[in-house]
């Protein structure tokens, strides 16, 4: 979903129940129909209205009162629901001509692959849990257990962006992803750090 703050709010809100159960419920007078519907959420916004706010180059045009009326299509309950809010910021011109390889998309896979079949191990006697996406409480007090100075990192962060239960257990999903990825087998700081860091919404509110 391309601008997404240009959606009717309405319209962003009917995504909720699709994102957090899977399944889409349509009532009518005479029949009620469950379809399913697990998809993947990919979406982008500018930070304002001029698209400029915190732009290093280009001073922004909107006022704070048009930035906040701006972001009030994205509720609290529907942001709560995106795992991943990352800031794309502009590339400097150094950026835009180096011609940088980076990692190749067959080593990417082959880490992505490997993290799949450690959470498919670990679910292996749940045949309703195919990935840390789909943790539920029990779920995560199981796999996603925390040491003294995680948890004290995790309830810093609840505190100071005033992060919800359910920011908080997508945080969870993400980091133990993020242990996944690494071949680690507990969460450790540095693995809920930088999923707190996907949080850049919940960080800029």
């Amino acid at each position: 979903m391309d601008e997404l703050s240009e959606f009717k709010r309405n319209v962003l809100e009917y995504l909720r129940q699709p994102l957090e159960d899977g399944f889409v419920s349509i009532s009518r007078t005479r029949q009620s129909v469950v379809f399913p519907s697990q998809f993947t959420l990919v979406a982008s916004t500018n930070p304002c209205s001029c698209g400029y706010f915190g732009d290093p180059i280009q001073p922004c045009s909107c006022s704070p009162h048009q930035r906040q009326q701006y972001w009030a299509k994205l509720s609290g309950p529907l942001l709560d629901r995106i795992d991943l809010q990352v800031a794309v910021n502009r590339l400097k011109p150094e950026e835009m001509t180096r011609q940088s390889l980076g990692e190749a998309s067959a080593v990417v896979r082959e880490r992505v692959a490997a993290a799949r079949d450690r959470a498919a191990h670990r679910f292996r006697e749940d045949s309703q849990i195919r990935c840390n996406a789909e943790m539920r409480s029990p779920h995560l007090r199981q796999f996603c257990s925390l040491d003294e100075g995680s948890r004290n990192l995790l309830e810093g962060a609840i505190r100071r962006l005033g992060l919800s239960a359910r920011a908080m257990d997508r945080i969870l999903k993400v980091a133990r992803t993020i242990a996944d990825l690494g071949g680690a087998e507990t969460l450790q700081n540095q693995h809920i750090a930088e999923a707190i860091q996907y949080r850049t919404i919940d960080r800029l509110q």
